[in-house]
């Protein structure tokens, strides 16, 4: 399912020419979102969600600080993205509101995907993500992933992990929680080390929208390696 973009210039995709990021504001307005919610975000103490944070911002400040291409894909939607709106509205209530506003302005432009060859069927319905800079995204750059993920109420992301990459999740609209240890509302962050596994599941009733941070060598991020794995089964214990 695709969307037609936006009727003005911001927004347009063409193979013809090189793009340029700083002609087209609203994708430059978004990438600055990011590079707030890593500089000026709490580490809550941690050392190494501090020293995450400045890769992430010295990534983004690069990108805003020097020429870098734009080379949008056409728009693409999916299932999901019926709770899009939703989870922008949420996300206007509380400190995330800067991010929803930059958000909705390119949010017709967003190319919505599943990065997976074989999905489980039931997330056909209930997950997405789009790039926003990396070497897929339209802010291209082979140092950084940044992105979006959508989920849709009463969601269970299986178990999975990430090969040489450190990730990082913050909150923007809706609340979840990461191996069913936490529940994280909007502004949250938790960080993932590479090769760590972790679950995601949201709430019942409302959608949850994340922003997201990849770290790692350049020949990861350019290739898709997301794997899914079964959850390790408890010990059984005799009394």
């Amino acid at each position: 399912m695709s969307v037609n973009p936006m009727p003005h210039s911001e927004t347009h995709w063409s193979d013809s020419s090189v793009q340029w990021a700083h002609d087209f504001p609203n994708w430059i307005y978004l990438l600055r979102e990011f590079d707030t919610l890593y500089r000026y975000g709490s580490a809550g103490g941690s050392t190494l969600i501090r020293s995450h944070r400045k890769r992430v911002r010295e990534a983004t400040s690069r990108l805003l600080n020097n020429r870098t291409e734009l080379a949008p894909k056409p728009p693409e939607e999916k299932p999901v993205c019926t709770h899009l709106q939703r989870a922008i509205d949420i996300a206007h209530r509380g400190p995330m509101a800067g991010m929803a506003r930059a958000l909705a302005n390119v949010s017709t432009a967003l190319t919505w995907e599943y990065g997976y060859e074989r999905l489980p069927a039931n997330l056909a319905k209930k997950y997405a993500y789009c790039e926003i800079a990396g070497p897929r995204g339209p802010i291209r750059t082979n140092a950084i992933i940044l992105g979006f993920v959508l989920f849709a109420p009463k969601t269970t992301y299986p178990q999975h992990s990430h090969r040489d990459i450190e990730e990082s999740y913050i909150s923007i609209g809706g609340a979840w929680s990461e191996n069913n240890l936490a529940v994280h509302a909007p502004g949250s962050l938790i960080l993932n080390h590479p090769g760590s596994e972790h679950r995601i599941t949201t709430a019942d009733q409302e959608p949850c929208l994340l922003a997201y941070a990849w770290v790692g060598p350049e020949e990861r991020l350019s290739v898709i390696d997301m794997k899914l794995s079964k959850p390790r089964r408890a010990p059984r214990t005799t009394g």
